[in-house]
């Protein structure tokens, strides 16, 4: 069986993507600019996500579980509903 490696996007440009249902666990977002991104239901466990924009990004029922966020960022996203938390 393959494993899949994680993403590595570090200070990328995702401004308003459609990331729903994404696969990003374990992925370095260090820096990348996520705003306005559509996260629902994305898989951000254990992601890297120091620095990245998160001003108006969508993380409905997103799972964070273990990812390095800071509350400062996650407080600049548009919802959080269902999100569970770092």
């Amino acid at each position: 069986m393959q494993q899949s490696s994680a993403p590595i996007l570090p200070g990328a440009s995702l401004r308003k993507a459609r990331l729903i249902g994404a696969d990003l666990q374990r992925s370095q977002l260090v820096d990348a600019d996520l705003s306005y991104a559509d996260l629902t239901g994305a898989d951000l466990r254990e992601a890297n996500l120091r620095g990245a924009n998160l001003k108006g990004a969508i993380l409905a029922n997103a799972d964070l579980t273990g990812a390095l966020v800071s509350t400062r960022q996650l407080k600049k996203a548009k919802t959080m509903n269902g999100a569970k938390p770092p």
